[in-house]
């Protein structure tokens, strides 16, 4: 079936993976990257398919509503991956406003656009989709009943249930209501409701799924494990907040792309679905895992990088522990995790190593100011 789909921040981590998955997998699709190109968005993430006859780019801020309608009607466009979006807790912290323009008013403007694009058809709404990707952390935080953790640790995949328990009885289930702590959280959870609100007042069709933490190649070096695979390579200082105690349940990112593509074409219209690695680390934990697979990858002695470890004052509003329960996205559509949490971060640290250009790039922010003189004039 012809398809035309807008996946919005198709150049940053998660969503680049989610485009590259959609332009090889449906070549009958026609696959358009809406991304405004900040400073995490980067199209050496997509050179690989850049040149695929499905595939196109829009430089194009989601806030500009108008410029999304007229692209909607020239494109005859039928579905919307929601991706973009502003997602660095510390940056909100500094900066909510711009948390609240981009998520909040950015997914409004393209749920006006959709709806009155849409409404204008003959069909309307049939075959129609807006899916709007969101996080864990509108859920707030959870306790952890086991403190020090259950072990051995447990497989990553969905059969393996008794990895729930690995740090507490409760987890993020898709009827638990909101508790966002940071301003990110916060303009996540608002973004989600406006787009269940879009459906239950005009009818649109929508899903909105909550993902836990992914991690894998392309993502942009402010966040915990590129970073800190940069850092040891080039023995800097490993920034720990706190004691490094909070829990978070990571997924890797082609595992989140897959789960996306299964909800897209098999999801329950006006559904919501978590999405989680069944995996949880204390984020201590998951730094010595980290240091001690660089270590061993470039030759140094395992665990020689530990004393790199430095630990600083906690977060603003820091969550304890996240835990995302999966089950009904796997008992509902046949999902589950493909990789085991160590399997996933040996191909993760292997491949920033591999790729210590892109790296040098992105963290020189050369990448955005090619964008910046490319685009400038159009």
């Amino acid at each position: 079936m012809k398809r035309t789909i807008i996946i919005t921040g198709g150049a940053g981590f998660i969503g680049s993976h989610v485009v590259r998955l959609f332009v090889n997998k449906y070549p009958e699709y026609n696959i358009i990257n809406l991304d405004k190109l900040t400073y995490a968005g980067n199209l050496e993430n997509l050179k690989d398919i850049e040149d695929k006859p499905n595939y196109s780019f829009v430089r194009m801020d989601i806030c500009d509503f108008q410029s999304i309608f007229e692209l909607m009607k020239e494109k005859n466009v039928d579905g919307i991956i929601h991706l973009a979006a502003e997602s660095h807790v510390d940056r909100s912290i500094k900066d909510p406003f711009t948390f609240a323009q981009t998520n909040v008013m950015g997914t409004l403007s393209l749920l006006q656009a959709a709806k009155i694009y849409w409404e204008s058809l003959p069909e309307k709404y049939d075959g129609k989709l807006f899916y709007h990707i969101s996080t864990d952390e509108v859920y707030g935080a959870l306790n952890m009943t086991h403190p020090e953790g259950i072990k051995p640790p447990f497989t990553t995949t969905a059969s393996s249930q008794t990895h729930h328990l690995a740090y507490g009885e409760k987890f993020f289930t898709e009827d638990l209501k909101y508790q966002p702590h940071s301003p990110y959280s916060a303009s996540k959870a608002s973004s989600d409701h406006f787009v269940r609100a879009f459906h239950d007042t005009y009818g649109m069709p929508t899903i909105v799924t909550n993902c836990s933490n992914n991690y894998g190649p392309y993502q942009f070096p402010e966040k915990l494990i590129p970073l800190f695979i940069n850092n040891i390579r080039n023995r800097k200082p490993l920034p720990v907040y706190g004691k490094g105690e909070n829990v978070r349940d990571w997924l890797y990112v082609e595992d989140h792309a897959r789960a996306i593509d299964t909800i897209f074409h098999k999801g329950t219209v006006a559904d919501t679905y978590n999405i989680g690695g069944f995996n949880e680390w204390k984020n201590i934990d998951i730094i010595k895992v980290v240091i001690n697979t660089v270590d061993r990858l470039l030759g140094r002695k395992e665990g020689e990088d530990m004393d790199l470890i430095t630990y600083v004052t906690d977060r603003a509003g820091h969550d304890l522990r996240y835990a995302i329960d999966s089950t009904k996205l796997q008992r509902e559509l046949g999902w589950e995790p493909s990789l085991q949490f160590e399997e996933g971060i040996e191909k993760t640290v292997q491949w920033y190593l591999d790729h210590q250009e892109w790296m040098d790039r992105v963290t020189s922010g050369d990448y955005a100011k090619y964008y910046d003189e490319m685009y400038k004039n159009r």
